[in-house]
């Protein structure tokens, strides 16, 4: 790898790993709906003059139904659930978190994919789910420390579990469609839909500046100079590669939650989150114990 895409790569996990400092901050002065419709609708409009200046638009009209589902289930709900779980967990844990989702697209893929749940995918979800109950109930866990419950731990796994559905059903209805159109058509469409919900539930208090940041940083910079970075990177490096940023975004979100709200860093979160990233690794073969036997290195 060559170092202008290690680095692509790290800004990307660092752009990644901000969004949940971003929403962390500006959901409890928005609200969920209205911070959410904000960010995919200024990242959409960020987006979309691009789109047609590839002349890609025409992607669009073809595809305009699976394009809304995936507008609700990759971006709407799972952001929804995301904003809403961090109004009580810390940014930190909701990184480590939200690197549940290549479990949750394993777990999914028999039922929906018919690809057999192996050995392999067995042993990196246990792994993994072992990560997250020590986060949950482990000493000095984070439920406890927060009085936040069980509640937004599952909405976090319920948008992961909608991510993993959204991966499984892009690769059947999405064939063919170029990455612009899917993320742009989406987040049009996710914005279209949370319209109605956010003018009805529009914060009546004034928004302080930093809330107004934080938004901006969400949707410009987590999410539509995020997505262009993606998609530079899977250009020049592939798919199996760029998908690296999944172990890198979790460590930016701890880091950013430390240095920024002034969280506490403790031994469940680190042992949760090795838990989880290693069922992560283990389950799309990146770690291999005999390999690592072979070569300790």
């Amino acid at each position: 790898m060559e170092r202008q895409d290690l680095m692509s790569l790290l800004l990307l996990a660092a752009l990644w790993g901000a969004s949940f400092l971003f929403m962390r901050v500006a959901a409890p002065l928005f609200g969920p709906p209205a911070l959410i419709a904000l960010r995919v609708g200024l990242a959409g409009l960020v987006l979309l003059p691009l789109l047609l200046w590839s002349g890609e638009w025409r992607y669009f009209r073809s595809h305009a139904g699976p394009l809304a589902l995936m507008g609700v289930l990759n971006l709407a709900l799972p952001f929804l659930l995301i904003a809403w779980a961090l109004l009580s967990l810390p940014a930190g844990v909701g990184s480590v978190l939200n690197a549940t989702t290549p479990l949750m697209t394993a777990l999914l893929a028999w039922p929906m994919a018919r690809e057999p749940l192996t050995r392999r995918r067995l042993v990196g979800l246990l792994l993994g789910l072992s990560g997250v109950v020590v986060l949950v109930v482990g000493k000095g866990g984070f439920i406890g420390d927060h009085n936040a419950g069980p509640l937004p731990v599952l909405a976090m796994l319920g948008a992961t579990a909608s991510y993993g559905v959204a991966a499984h059903l892009a690769r059947r209805l999405l064939v063919g469609v170029p990455p612009r159109v899917s993320t742009c058509g989406s987040l049009m469409v996710a914005s279209l839909l949370l319209l109605p919900l956010a003018a009805s539930h529009w914060p009546v208090a004034v928004i302080p500046r930093e809330g107004w940041m934080a938004v901006a940083g969400l949707a410009l910079g987590s999410t539509a100079f995020a997505y262009l970075l993606y998609y530079r990177l899977l250009a020049r490096l592939g798919a199996t590669r760029a998908v690296t940023v999944t172990y890198l975004v979790p460590l930016f979100g701890v880091l950013w939650g430390v240095l920024l709200l002034g969280e506490t860093l403790r031994p469940a979160m680190l042992v949760g989150a090795l838990l989880i990233l290693a069922g992560v690794a283990w389950t799309q073969g990146a770690v291999s114990f005999g390999r690592l036997a072979k070569n300790p290195r």
